[in-house]
């Protein structure tokens, strides 16, 4: 009877640990990738350094942000290193 109340004791901490722990992170990494997706020339990005820039260019894999108000600081980045898109029609 101690094996039985033992396993239904695991099984109940494993569950609560997926949907505590590992489900929302599944769901964040999914709204992620979707923004990222849906991203557009013309948005503001934040990247992961916390600098905030409009996309100038898209790539299969990489963007290209344009940083500030001076028109030469153009760097090409990955869209893993981008956080967060606002998309040009909302700012």
């Amino acid at each position: 009877m101690s094996m039985v109340v033992m396993v239904v004791y695991i099984v109940a901490i494993v569950g609560f640990m997926y949907l505590v722990m590992i489900r929302p992170q599944k769901k964040e990494q999914k709204r992620l990738q979707e923004m990222i997706r849906d991203m557009e020339v013309g948005d503001s990005v934040l990247t992961t350094s916390d600098f905030y820039g409009v996309v100038i260019d898209i790539t299969d894999s990489d963007v290209i942000v344009e940083f500030g108000s001076n028109k030469n600081c153009r760097i090409p980045m990955q869209k893993s290193a981008i956080k967060e898109v606002e998309k040009a029609s909302e700012a």
